[in-house]
């Protein structure tokens, strides 16, 4: 096998002329047929995985998933035979069940299935002119029962299961409605049909007992136990704006009912054509069953829900849902113009999907419908809109994401193969034959029937900008650099650049019509190939043919070349794979009896794919294998038209005439020379013209607006509100307040009815003292007669047992006696019986040996007559012997009861004698619990009394209490007066504190803005002190040069001077003028800086001057500004402390009010008590709360933690001063010294709790 593995990732689209092709695995998970494939879908997290179909299968007919949802059975078509597959849904993936192939019926394919109710029977109807009916056990690939269910070659629709007997089904098609029910090994029909034949479309179960079906006229059947009980009729009434449904016949007779023949002049009006318009008849394709009803479809792009009537066997229609209008439509009417096929429930009943023919999905939330009373509610798309027609164009690009398909259906789409989402779609008035994507991603040509169109691709449209005359272009290529796409027109290519749209080259040569064409990797040659067998490499830059290849006999489907451009490769008619080089064909590989359609290399070389004509892909490596070495994989159900990889070789695409797009992962497990690293990303830029988002930012101002005035508007609903609720709150507390006083008044009437209640139950306790010593001395009396009674009751039984002993014991003897005898008697009898019959035996078998010498020709005849016979005898006597032995264990069993009886009487007799010595424990206790009673009732008495004093003093202490409470209520009121008094005196006191605070925080930010002026003059002196130590430096240095000079000078001076003293000695003279030479010529260069000192000097001498001037009047500013700072400081800080102050004075003030407030609520029980210092240390005033943030700190603790930060930032500042005072030339003026801190934190303790 190959070593290159495709992996199917996802795929955009689905088949919907698959019976019963949508439903619900679980909430989240759909199952629907795309391509040969079955789709598990996540509709929240937005993954597939699949169940491929069976090897050379021509397509799926039918599926079905059992009620526990862990089988789906799936009809296929597989070499021209039935299958049925069943796979195990639960596992991991999905395997393969059970294979259904063998069958002893003549059948050509499975249209319909259902699964029995406990998921062990499988239903499966065939199509004409078998129309079998199967009824299998498939577990064990057992038919359990077949039966014709049409002799007539009429299409049956839908078979079902009852949902809750495995044994009754239903089948419905063109004139046919049959119930059957599965009995004695057949299927039988069990209703009979009456009145006129209806071509039944779909049906549901709504119990298990009651059928809905429809037809395609619109009329819907409510059969129960197969008689109709209901039935109701939709049509479809054209209006002026839209189309309606309604129910315009409703019979709810059980007996009898109106056949469509009947006269109903308002039907007859409705069916009748006019000139004008033609009304159609709706035809019921689905029906879904939900616990509140049903919902069916009635029409294109409609469906209703039926719920049923209360109390009623019939159901009316509550909600209709309609598929939207699509705006990117070229038509909108026409996108809610497709019938509804499939319909389904999810598990928990919160979702409705419906699958329609033009291979659409949609979905709604049924609470969406609840909510939407007397209005339509509408479909949304559950993925995306897919393509309804065979696929035949597809491109992708390098710089995107990107794929590009085009259909018959007269749509472009442009998907995103990183995300699995449809970027853009629109459709046009013609079809649409072929499509390329610009490498950039940013423009697209589409060939269509009347013209070669160049768009480009917005951020919400395909807007085209360039169209060319080019009729039916059925292939176009943009070329790898994007500066050139090729277009062709039967069998010319057109060359057009994109820099300038115009035609640059025709290429004539083909004789038939060109089907495919590719550029090589430079983009200098152009590879095309067509149905007259030719394959030719063009050259752009002369526009002439290089090469050729001319295969008459073979019609080319489609054409690649190598990323070396050396070879090239042509799959056609002929079921072969060519390599063509240099005008000849090197090699030919078989196709092994399929034809493809469809080539790709790999941009690396070392791998290659091919699409066949049934639909499937072949995986194989570069070089190509001599045998049958690839790997094949099921994907499409018809002939793939389309395949790229691309640009990183990490994705295979492949498109079919099934309307289907697939995305394959490929990797080759050699892992030679296949991944690409990008070394740039994915573009993200998309094109926007100017108006669009000139309009987009009109839309966001006026937005803007509207929003703004949305806020004035709710500011003042709020307003509005909260006057409301202010008047509703004074209401209440007059309510409340009115309802205190009658609840007081209550209160008063129960006290008096508390005390009459007393007086009656005491008087009730001395009654029923008295009375329970009288029933105690009764008691007394009774128990002594009972056991009295007792007593003789025991005697009289004790002499009974004796008797009933004696009795037992005689007739045990007389049992074991008789038992004894009969036992002999019976042996001896059996024993003479087999004596004899064993002499009979050997009479019989003499004569029987004597026949056999004598009769040796019926020897067989006779051993079967004696064996017979024997077995007879021997079976006659063994149960004359097995009766015995019954009989004998019987009696046996008797003796045993007997036995147990005895038994069992002495056992009486024992639990009597335990009863009496219980009786005799009990009666002890008994007296003992008379006496802890009468010690109980004496302690009740003495409790009594105490009861009554406690009373006494309680009513006493009520009273007490209410004078209290009435003076207490006294002052509540003068309290009540004088906290409102303090609430005013504090409001103002808390105003005046904020505006203490905000100067404080004023302040906090000026002496910030002096800290930064005094750290940018602390810069300024540390940048001026390091200048004057350079020109200290500089001036050292060059003292040191001049100190060097003079010296050197001296020297040649000093050693000048001693050559004087030989210039009368010309020789000496010269030698030593030599060594003059070589001591001070190495240094001439310092003789010449010595030259120069005079003007350094000068110029050093200058510019010291001017620095020190500057430095003067710099350490002059910085001695003003450090005094304006030390002032500005100095009365920064009294402020601070001063307000400090007023701020602790104004804490203790409030402290003092609030524990005063507190003590009198407390007094008038208003709150609970609590301790003073526990109360927090503000309380703000309404203002406060609603400027306050959420999250508080204690009042006390932030101004501690302030007071902190300012102790720290003084000393700090004080630090500071100190180090600039330490400074040479820098000093604080004389008198001048800061607050001491002491003075300070002592005014500050206040704050501590």
């Amino acid at each position: 096998m190959s070593t290159v593995v495709a992996q199917s990732l996802h795929v955009f689209g689905l088949r919907s002329h698959v019976a019963n092709n949508v439903f619900f695995f679980d909430e989240q998970i759909i199952i629907f047929p795309a391509g040969n494939h079955c789709v598990k879908y996540n509709v929240d997290q937005k993954w597939q995985k699949f169940i491929p179909g069976s090897d050379k299968s021509q397509g799926m007919l039918a599926l079905s998933i059992s009620p526990n949802r862990r089988y789906l059975a799936i009809s296929e078509t597989v070499q021209e035979k039935p299958v049925i597959t069943i796979y195990e849904l639960s596992s991991i993936p999905c395997r393969k069940r059970k294979i259904l192939n063998n069958f002893d019926f003549s059948v050509q394919k499975f249209i319909s299935m259902a699964f029995s109710p406990d998921s062990k029977y499988l239903l499966a109807q065939t199509s004409p002119p078998e129309s079998n009916l199967v009824y299998w056990l498939w577990e064990k690939q057992k038919v359990m029962a077949i039966v014709r269910t049409d002799t007539q070659s009429n299409p049956v629709y839908q078979v079902s299961f009852n949902p809750q007997d495995n044994t009754q089904v239903c089948v419905t098609g063109r004139g046919m409605f049959k119930l059957l029910r599965f009995t004695e090994g057949t299927l039988k029909q069990t209703n009979f049909q009456r009145g006129e034949l209806q071509n039944y479309l779909a049906h549901t179960w709504v119990t298990d007992d009651k059928i809905i079906v429809g037809t395609d006229t619109g009329r819907l059947f409510l059969f129960e136990s197969g008689d109709q009980r209901w039935e109701t009729s939709i049509m479809v009434k054209p209006t002026n704006d839209s189309k309606s449904l309604e129910i315009i016949q409703e019979s709810e007779s059980l007996i009898e009912f109106p056949t469509a023949t009947s006269p109903d002049p308002s039907y007859k009006q409705l069916v009748m054509t006019s000139s004008q318009s033609q009304v159609a008849m709706p035809q019921v394709f689905a029906i879904a069953a939900y616990s509140k009803g049903f919902a069916c479809s009635a029409g294109p792009g409609r469906v209703l829900l039926f719920e049923k009537i209360e109390d009623k066997d019939f159901y009316r229609e509550s909600r209709e849902i309609w598929i939207p209008v699509d705006p990117q439509s070229n038509d909108p009417s026409q996108s809610d113009k497709q019938d509804i096929l499939c319909m389904c429930f999810s598990p928990s009943e919160e979702t409705l999907i419906a699958s329609t023919s033009k291979n659409q999905l949609y979905s709604i939330t049924m609470s969406l419908t609840e909510i939407s009373k007397g209005e339509p509610a509408h479909f949304e798309y559950l993925m995306y809109p897919l393509h309804s027609a065979p696929i035949t164009g597809l491109a992708t690009c390098i710089r995107k994401p990107l794929i590009a398909t085009c259909s018959l259906d007269r749509s472009v789409r442009i998907w995103n193969y990183e995300s699995n989402t449809l970027e853009l779609f629109k459709e046009y008035q013609e079809e649409a034959y072929t499509v390329s994507l610009h490498p950039s991603g940013h423009f697209i040509v589409v060939g269509f029937a009347d013209k070669l169109r160049l768009m480009n691709l917005l951020i919400d449209d395909i807007r085209s900008f360039k169209e060319y005359s080019v009729r039916g272009c059925r292939e176009c290529s943009f070329s790898n650099g994007g500066h050139l796409f090729a277009a062709i027109n039967g069998n010319v290519i057109h060359i057009y650049t994109t820099t300038n749209l115009e035609n640059i080259s025709n290429l004539k040569g083909h004789t038939g019509k060109i089907r495919s064409i590719v550029w090589n990797a430079d983009d200098s040659k152009l590879i095309s190939c067509g149905t007259d067998g030719a394959v030719y490499e063009w050259n752009l830059s002369t526009g002439k043919r290089e090469t050729e290849c001319v295969l008459k006999s073979c019609s080319y489907n489609c054409v690649t070349i190598s990323p070396d451009a050396k070879i090239i490769f042509a799959v056609g008619s002929d079921k072969t794979i060519k390599e063509i080089a240099d005008s000849s064909v090197l090699r030919e590989m078989s196709a092994f009896e399929v034809v493809y359609t469809a080539i790709v290399m790999s941009h690396s070389g070392r791998m290659m794919f091919v699409g066949t004509s049934v639909g499937t892909i072949r995986a194989m490596k570069y070089p190509l294998p001599l045998q049958k070495e690839f790997n094949e994989y099921q994907a499409h159900a018809g002939p793939i038209t389309k395949m790229l990889l691309t640009f990183d070789d990490q994705f295979l695409l492949t498109a079919a005439a099934d309307g289907c797009l697939f995305t394959w992962r490929v990797f080759d497990k050699d892992g030679r020379g296949i991944k690409r690293e990008r070394e740039v990303g994915f573009a993200e830029e998309v094109l926007v013209t100017k108006t669009d988002m000139e309009e987009k930012a009109q839309v966001m101002l006026e937005l803007k607006t509207r929003v703004e005035e949305l806020k004035m508007e709710n500011e003042y609903q709020l307003r509005l509100k909260d006057m409301n609720y202010s008047e509703k709150i004074k209401e209440l507390t007059d309510k409340f307040i009115q309802e205190m006083e009658s609840l007081k008044t209550k209160n008063q009437v129960l006290r008096t009815e508390k005390e009459k209640q007393d007086i009656f139950h005491r008087e009730r306790i001395e009654d029923l003292l008295d009375k329970q010593s009288r029933e105690l001395q009764d008691l007394e009396c009774c128990n002594n007669q009972k056991l009295l009674l007792e007593y003789e009751k025991y005697q009289e039984l004790q002499l009974k047992s004796q008797r009933m002993q004696e009795e037992y014991e005689k007739q045990l003897r007389d049992n074991d006696e008789t038992k004894s005898q009969a036992l002999e008697e019976l042996t001896e009898f059996y024993e003479a019986k087999l004596q004899e019959k064993t002499t009979l035996l050997k009479e019989a078998q003499e004569d029987v040996r004597q026949q056999l010498r004598e009769f040796e020709e019926t020897k067989k005849q006779i051993e079967e007559d004696e064996d017979r016979e024997i077995q007879d005898i021997k079976t006659k006597y063994e149960k004359k012997l097995r009766d015995e032995k019954e009989s004998n264990l019987r009696l046996k069993g008797e003796t045993g009861i007997m036995r147990k009886k005895f038994s069992s009487l002495q056992k009486e007799i024992e639990e009597r004698t335990n009863d009496i010595e219980v009786l005799k424990g009990e009666q002890v206790k008994l007296q003992g619990v008379i006496r802890s009673l009468e010690k109980d009732t004496q302690g009740l008495k003495r409790e009594i009394q105490e009861r009554d004093e406690t009373i006494q003093d309680k009513e006493k202490r009520i009273y007490d209490l209410k004078k209290k409470n009435q003076e207490l209520e006294k002052f509540k009121f003068v309290l009540d007066y004088k906290i409102k008094e303090l609430k005013k005196q504090i409001e103002p006191r808390e105003n005046e504190i904020k505006v203490m605070k905000e100067q404080i925080q004023e302040m906090e930010a000026e002496l910030e803005r002096f800290h930064k002026q005094n750290t940018q003059l602390e810069l300024n002196i540390t940048e001026l002190w390091q200048k004057l130590k350079a020109t200290d430096q500089e001036m050292r240095r060059e003292r040191q040069k001049e100190r060097d000079l003079e010296a050197l000078v001296k020297w040649f001076k000093t050693d000048l001077h001693n050559c004087v003293a030989y210039i009368q000695e010309p020789r000496l003279l010269k030698e030593r003028v030599r060594g003059l030479f070589e001591k001070y010529v190495q240094r001439a260069d310092m003789v010449e800086i010595t030259g120069l000192n005079t003007d350094l000097q000068q110029e050093y001498a200058r510019q010291r001057e001017h620095l020190e001037r500057n430095l003067a009047t710099l350490k002059k500013k910085v001695v003003k500004e450090g005094e304006l700072h030390r002032t500005d400081y100095v009365r920064i800080m009294q402020e601070n402390v001063s307000l400090i102050k007023e701020i602790n004075e104004l804490r203790r003030e409030l402290k003092f009010t609030r524990s005063q407030v507190y003590d009198l609520e407390a007094a008038l029980k208003l709150t609970k008590k609590i301790r003073p210092q526990d109360v927090p240390e503000t309380v703000p005033g309404r203002d406060m709360l609603s400027i306050a943030p959420p999250t508080r700190l204690n009042e006390q603790e932030e101004t501690g933690r302030i007071i902190e930060m300012q102790r720290l930032e003084i000393q700090r500042l004080r630090d500071q001063i100190q180090e600039q005072e330490q400074v040479p030339g820098f000093h604080t003026l004389a008198g001048v010294r800061l607050p001491s801190l002491i003075d300070s934190e002592l005014d500050l303790e206040v704050q501590s709790p």
